[in-house]
């Protein structure tokens, strides 16, 4: 369970870091983060973090992909732990 809230720290750490450098890449007009790996980051547990990086930075919130997709990715991933908790899959 320790190792499951550490990488839930460091994932969402990483996610803050790679939001607020594509924010600063699109500014100055140099390289992008791919909008796959952003979700991607998400999806890995980041979502939460990006979410609110996103809103607090106003990064990708034209976008109905992001703005649909990471809280529909939150969603999935609260399901997910909530069955494996009602269900005792034993992976948590």
């Amino acid at each position: 369970m320790k190792f499951l809230y550490i990488y839930l720290i460091i994932i969402n750490l990483i996610a803050v870091i790679v939001t607020v450098h594509d924010k600063r890449a699109a500014v100055r007009g140099s390289w992008r983060v791919k909008e796959r790996t952003l979700l991607l980051i998400a999806a890995l547990g980041g979502s939460p973090a990006m979410l609110l990086t996103m809103l607090l930075i106003r990064h990708k919130t034209r976008k109905a992909k992001f703005m649909v997709g990471i809280p529909l990715i939150i969603v999935l991933q609260l399901v997910i732990v909530f069955l494996v908790l009602h269900y005792g899959l034993g992976i948590l």
